[in-house]
């Protein structure tokens, strides 16, 4: 899948508005990626990430990457197909901070729903956390709507090295593909 990511500077006294249009493709992740991958969480999600790519070998889940013309990966997403029967569930999705509001999110969530669409499934599912509204406007803009909240928890990697468990509340949200 192909696409473009358009990103506009603000201006500065010196100079006027600049939009900057750079080409995009998306492929599997691979493990080769991960060391370009470091924006988008610690040591510790990255290891699971790496896990991860390992069960892709086996067919059980996709791993995405949208990537700039010179391959480097500027947003990354999981697709689950263990989790719900007759569903792919969308996880983990990172876009580059420097390149969030930029279309990146709707182009790899897109690929993804083609991913789960290409298996003969109907669905995509996927969990936001209630405290980050802005990933779920946009996930509501795509067309998923919410079905239910459950909580959820995961360890994370605090800057020192330590690592303590996370806990936080999930709306999960759905949409027919």
């Amino acid at each position: 899948m192909l696409g473009a990511v358009n990103t506009t500077h603000a201006p500065s006294k010196a100079t006027a508005d600049a939009t900057i249009v750079m080409p995009v493709s998306v492929r599997d992740l691979l493990p080769r990626d991960l060391p370009a991958c470091t924006w988008s969480g610690s040591a510790t999600h990255l290891r699971h990430v790496e896990r991860e790519l390992a069960r892709a070998s086996a067919g059980e889940v996709d791993y995405l990457a949208v990537c700039t013309p010179t391959d480097l990966p500027v947003a990354i997403g999981g697709i689950d197909y263990q989790v719900t029967e007759g569903a792919g569930t969308l996880w983990q999705l990172a876009v580059l901070p420097a390149l969030q509001s930029c279309g990146l999110g709707s182009l790899l969530i897109r690929a993804a729903e083609q991913r789960i669409r290409n298996r003969g499934l109907r669905r995509a599912e996927l969990a936001v956390e209630e405290n980050n509204p802005r990933a779920r406007a946009l996930y509501e803009r795509l067309g998923y709507v919410e079905y239910s909240r459950r909580p959820d928890a995961w360890d994370e990697e605090a800057p020192d090295g330590t690592v303590h468990r996370y806990e936080t509340m999930c709306a999960l949200l759905r949409k027919d593909l």
